[in-house]
């Protein structure tokens, strides 16, 4: 049995008197109806009626966002920078978000900070949110006094992070909803087209030609099993999704395996290695040792075969070996060029400059890999749909064609 946190914050509404008399209204965030009143009165508000909001049934939009987290970032950056004191800071912007579960999350964070406790600590009871890489750093900020650059430097790592994860979801969703279209519009047209040109030709006596035969054989199959097969599909991409949100050995199967497809895997290779780059660039820029990074690198490539590489690089760093030879031994998920540049960034001592040259080729790369993958992917979708339509219209007209060339 879970008992009510005393100190969660809540929302309230309430009703009152400013000091000219003149009847207000608003709404008020507090842990109980006592402090908020007291507060309240500090505004010279009198006549109080406050009741506790209620929740929706049903709330749409309330998910934080990582262009939320982006943002609030960038605020709370641009606030530490001006002067203002981390737990004022958390304040206001929490005062100006429409967001609920947002807003509560920052007052939470902001309770926590006034108590005592570090900005990092604190965003670590919302790890969803705020993950290793975004707690390391942060924890970097407040014991270096440097809190607003490593922000805004974390900003604009997620605004990068975002535009390639949009790319590689373009690049995927794309074709996968296209064909998931195709997939239904066939049963549509076996299940409802087909049966009223089998009708037709059942009155003419003649034998069909094979192909009508076959697309109507089909037909009958689909009219009397559709609904097997949908639940079928659906129970085998449901237990494909399963296995792989459950199973690590599966997770490892199935990147390996996307990693072999023709222009996809390249894709998502130059993407792992961008992702690589730029979160080890910013890792190290902040300051962080090598080898405490490549943890936060890990969690943040989000590929199984990328990630386990990257923890067994760190532990070759550990014994004394230097990044660029310990990639070598992955040359088939880092290219040549990527250990070179990073070779001469160790050798140089500008390894975090080098990492950010190695980022911004490979998202440049993805930009363009994802643009040349659309132009591609396009016709062949086209070939792809007409064959599948043409070829069903051509199996039931064939037919009427054999009819025609015989009157002649």
């Amino acid at each position: 049995m879970s008992a009510t946190n005393p100190h969660k914050v809540e929302t309230y509404v309430w009703h009152g008197r400013d000091a000219q008399g003149k009847k207000v209204n608003g709404e008020i965030q507090a842990v109980n109806p006592i402090l908020a009143k007291a507060e309240l009165r500090q505004r010279r508000i009198n006549s109080i009626n406050i009741r506790r909001k209620s929740r929706p049934l049903f709330s749409f939009g309330g998910r934080i966002s990582p262009t939320d987290m982006t943002v609030f970032s960038r605020q709370l950056a641009t606030m530490i920078n001006s002067g203002v004191p981390v737990v004022q800071a958390l304040d206001v912007i929490s005062g100006g978000i429409d967001k609920a579960s947002l807003r509560d999350m920052i007052i939470d964070i902001k309770n926590d900070v006034s108590g005592g406790s570090q900005l990092a600590s604190a965003m670590a009871k919302y790890p969803r949110q705020f993950d290793n890489l975004f707690r390391s750093l942060v924890h970097v900020g407040e014991e270096s006094g440097t809190l607003d650059a490593i922000l805004l430097r974390l900003s604009d790592y997620m605004e990068r992070m975002k535009q390639v994860k949009s790319k590689i979801r373009k690049a995927m969703v794309y074709p996968v909803t296209v064909f998931t279209i195709a997939i239904l519009l066939t049963i549509f047209m076996l299940v409802k087209v087909v049966p009223s040109f089998e009708n037709l030709y059942g009155s003419f006596g003649n034998e069909l030609p094979s192909m009508t035969r076959t697309v109507i054989a089909i037909s009958e199959f689909m009219q009397a099993w559709w609904l097997v097969f949908i639940a079928t599909f659906g129970l085998s991409v449901f237990a494909v999704v399963y296995s792989y949100n459950k199973s690590l050995t599966w997770r490892v199967r199935f990147t390996r395996l996307v990693l072999r497809l023709p222009l996809l895997g390249g894709i998502i290779k130059k993407a792992a290695v961008a992702r690589f780059s730029r979160t080890l660039s910013t890792m190290f820029t902040a300051g962080v040792p090598l080898v405490n990074s490549m943890d936060s690198v890990a969690d943040a490539v989000s590929n199984e075969v990328y990630k386990a590489s990257i923890l067994d690089m760190r532990d070759s760093i550990a014994t004394g070996e230097q990044l660029h030879t310990s990639m070598r031994q992955y040359d088939s998920l880092y290219p040549s060029m990527v250990t070179q540049m990073i070779a001469i960034g160790e050798e140089s001592g500008s390894l975090d400059g080098m990492l950010a040259k190695v980022a911004d080729f490979y998202e440049e790369e993805v930009n363009n890999s994802v643009d040349t993958l659309s132009t591609l992917m396009e016709p062949l979708i086209m070939i792809i749909l007409g064959a599948i339509v043409g070829g069903l219209v051509l199996a039931m007209y064939l037919p009427i064609f054999q009819m025609g060339s015989m009157l002649r």
